[in-house]
């Protein structure tokens, strides 16, 4: 199947907790991003391809490494990398600085990438609603990470609290939380979390003519 239909289906009859519920069942029982983290826009779903970006504290002065006299490292590299229906996915820094803006919302819409999703927090919220990008982050905070921060690489594994995030990982997100789908059972997680969606439309069909939660568990496996 390709992304566009998979990505399609995904938004049309998966969320978060259902896919969080058979990749329990699959044994990846840690693939939740922190719970802090949160759409910009309420109601907004985010589905794509992971490409992966690490930041680093980076106080302002001298240094020895490459990147010290870089303002923000490697960011414009790795925000012109973006391709089409990637979600632009960053941590390692800090909270004392915002990750993700205006300006690097605008460029990403012009790319077509899917959205943004920051272990850390993002300013200009305003611009970026208008440009209707979604993005997901820890809240926002106007300090610029110019003079404090800087991305090290990208497009190499980077792990939120304990979540291993790969380029190329499929990503979704909502209200309720973002989910990172490991590549080796992607195809698996999907297919069993849309039988699991069909399976609980008939419990809730059964339950309100009046079965009980303990016959429905016993009959239909799902709750």
């Amino acid at each position: 199947m390709s992304d566009f239909k998979k990505f399609k289906e995904i938004e049309d009859r998966l969320f978060t907790a259902v896919i969080g519920d058979v990749l329990d069942v699959l044994g990846y029982r840690n693939q939740f991003l922190p719970q802090p983290i949160k759409p910009l826009v309420p109601g907004k779903k985010l589905i794509g391809r992971a490409m992966t970006v690490l930041e680093a504290d980076y106080p302002a002065g001298s240094g020895r490494g490459p990147l010290s006299d870089r303002p923000f490292g490697l960011l414009f590299e790795a925000l012109d990398d973006l391709k089409e229906g990637e979600i632009y996915i960053a941590t390692g820094a800090s909270f004392d600085y915002a990750l993700w803006g205006g300006l690097m919302t605008t460029r990403a819409t012009y790319l077509k990438a899917a959205g943004a999703i920051l272990n850390g927090f993002i300013r200009d919220c305003d611009e970026i609603k208008s440009l209707e990008f979604s993005v997901f982050s820890r809240g926002s905070y106007a300090q610029d990470q110019g003079v404090r921060g800087k991305v090290v690489d990208y497009r190499v594994p980077i792990s939120i609290e304990g979540v291993l995030v790969h380029s190329g990982d499929l990503i979704v997100a909502d209200d309720e939380g973002v989910i990172i789908i490991p590549a080796q059972v992607e195809d698996e997680a999907i297919a069993a979390a849309l039988e699991k969606v069909s399976t609980e439309n008939e419990v809730a069909k059964a339950i309100r003519q009046g079965m009980s939660t303990t016959e429905a568990f016993e009959t239909f496996g799902v709750m």
